[in-house]
């Protein structure tokens, strides 16, 4: 199969020219890729060849990001003052005392140079576009949509386009030439629904013209739209690109399917289950020998070769090493279905985490939580059924209000500790206010952190608040190499936790009848109701011991925060016999 030609690509998709200048702890703006409108407060947490993954100040990690070194979407320290644009300050900041140099001088922490951000040698605004202009565009995120939208920032050759009357987290970033935006009367003259904002009253009898009128707005001018010709990519060519579900790691992958403006890519060894589409133009998809150019690792395709002596302990899932989390960079590694972001159990959960700027972002009044409209004909510009990009709004939105991982009330003592050995370096104080770091990696600042969640739950669910804490003993990074030795830790953590683990071994709990596994479940903070599906099942101590996570949650049809605590008991149980 051919290696996909060197012309296909962009240029920031294709070899760089010069070598990632970027150094950990440095600092600069950017944009927050879930909220395209917002610059931030950024520093380098960690480089991989070309790439970086970038870090909120003031935020827990799991919201941390990877970048390429080129990416158009960084900028040096001052450029949004320089260009009149709002920036978002670390957390705990209140609008307007926010200062660059006193920040830098309290953290002691270094600007990243100006040398080493991408400049466009001419400046090129699209022409015929401005800031305010009404134009029709595909909403990425339900790419069925083709919705009535504004021109809100051009920043270089970029438009930042946003939906009225739409939350802006579904606001994007594209080029004058980009696929995703039409003309205003694109719709009617191609027989395409548009859908109007929600709430607009005369949303059947929608009139361009009329609306135009309503909003004291212009149209853009259709001379202004560039369609790029199709891409050049064909099915079976090879090429390099970044995992979307794990995106510290890029794999050899292959083209399966494409459209005009898309390719499907397949991660080679791997089930079919893992397929996504990416825009062909996206930053995240490389030549072969990208990495070995840049001096990435790259991830050979599963049974090229049998990898020995892996990171992280054996996850259950075929081809993972246990690298990554499906909670971010938060934990570096994970050994458990719940954590493995390649498990049927996370395969359609699109976004674990509560939104960052959740509760503390006033939203407009006008704006709406976009609903997810299945009754809208006609996907456009896709294959039918094929859902492209990130998640629907109702995944969102149910998935915001049911993790609640990242609790920013205590992340301050847990951010800095829990990040991996491998990494092992401490960020420079993310925050000024933040000076205390605790001098021990070890097996205490999880029950900490259960002790502070426990004082701040004033009355809250206290079963949801141990399941949190329960949650991050069990991913634990790797702070011990020996995983012996780290799996001890997380004993003594559970020991804690959850008390009723204590002193139990497999060998003790082989031994056990069915009445007895009854009454050690009803004895778990939480899993009282469950206990009964046990003796149902007739499950003794020996079938106990034999069940895995699936096991739990499929067939005893078991909620996952119960499964999560019955599950880590048998580890622990089994853990306690090795040693």
């Amino acid at each position: 199969m051919p290696a996909a030609p060197l012309k296909l690509f962009r240029e920031y998709q294709s070899f760089p020219q010069g070598r990632n200048g970027f150094k950990i702890g440095m600092k600069l703006e950017g944009l927050d890729p879930e909220h395209p409108s917002r610059f931030c407060v950024l520093t380098v947490a960690e480089v991989q060849g070309y790439r970086m993954r970038l870090h909120f100040d003031g935020y827990p990690e799991c919201y941390d990001f990877w970048v390429n070194a080129d990416s158009s979407d960084i900028h040096p320290v001052g450029w949004c003052e320089k260009t009149s644009h709002k920036l978002l300050p670390p957390k705990g900041f209140k609008e307007g005392e926010f200062n660059w140099t006193s920040y830098l001088k309290n953290c002691k922490a270094q600007a990243a140079p100006k040398s080493l951000f991408k400049t466009l040698g001419t400046p090129v605004t699209p022409s015929g576009f401005r800031l305010g202009m009404k134009l029709e565009a595909v909403d990425k995120k339900n790419p069925s949509l083709m919705c009535v939208a504004t021109i809100t920032d051009m920043v270089d050759n970029r438009l930042l386009i946003h939906f009225d009357n739409w939350d802006e987290s579904y606001d994007y970033w594209c080029e004058a030439s980009s696929p995703y935006i039409r003309p205003v009367g694109y719709c009617q003259e191609t027989g395409t629904p548009l859908t109007t904002p929600p709430g607009y009253k005369d949303s059947k009898a929608f009139s361009w013209e009329k609306y135009l009128e309503e909003t004291n707005s212009q149209a853009a001018p259709a001379r202004a739209f560039k369609l790029r010709p199709a891409h050049g990519f064909q099915v079976n060519m090879k090429l390099e690109a970044v995992d979307r579900r794990n995106p510290i790691l890029i794999r050899v992958a292959t083209i399966v399917d494409k459209d005009d403006h898309r390719i499907k890519i397949h991660f080679d060894g791997w089930d079919r289950n893992y397929d996504f589409w990416v825009d062909a133009d996206s930053p995240d998809v490389h030549p072969v020998g990208w990495c070995a150019k840049t001096g990435h690792a790259l991830q050979v395709p599963l049974g090229a070769v049998d990898r020995v002596g892996t990171v992280g302990q054996a996850c259950p899932t075929p081809g993972c090493h246990g690298i990554g989390h499906v909670r971010g960079p938060r934990y570096g590694t994970h050994y458990t279905l719940v954590g493995c972001p390649y498990s049927d159990v996370n395969l359609n959960r699109e976004n674990l985490l509560q939104d960052r700027l959740s509760g503390e972002r006033p939203s407009p009044s006008n704006s709406m939580q976009k609903a997810k409209r299945l009754e809208t004909p006609a996907p456009f510009l896709l294959g039918a059924g094929d859902s492209s990009q990130e998640d629907s709004p109702q995944s969102r939105k149910s998935a915001q209000d049911s993790e609640k991982s990242c609790q920013s009330s205590v992340h301050s003592l847990s951010e800095q500790s829990e990040n991996n050995q491998e990494r092992d370096w401490v960020e420079e104080d993310s925050s000024a206010d933040i000076k205390a770091k605790p001098k021990k990696l070890g097996c205490s600042h999880a029950y900490i952190k259960f002790q502070l969640v426990k004082q701040e739950s004033n009355g809250k669910d206290p079963d949801l608040d141990l399941q949190q804490a329960l949650h991050q003993s069990i991913f634990m990074p790797s702070l011990a190499s020996n995983p012996t030795h780290r799996l001890h830790l997380c004993w003594e953590q559970h020991c804690k936790l959850l008390p009723e683990v204590s002193g139990l071994t497999a060998k003790h709990v082989a031994k056990w009848t069915v009445e007895e596994v009854v009454s050690f479940i009803q004895r778990l903070p939480g899993c009282k109701e469950q206990a009964s599906v046990f003796r149902e099942e007739q499950i003794d101590g020996e079938a106990f011991l034999l069940l895995n996570q699936s096991d739990i949650v499929k067939i005893l049809s078991i909620k996952l925060g119960p499964a999560l605590k019955i599950y880590n008991a048998i580890l622990m149980f089994k853990s306690a016999e090795d040693n």
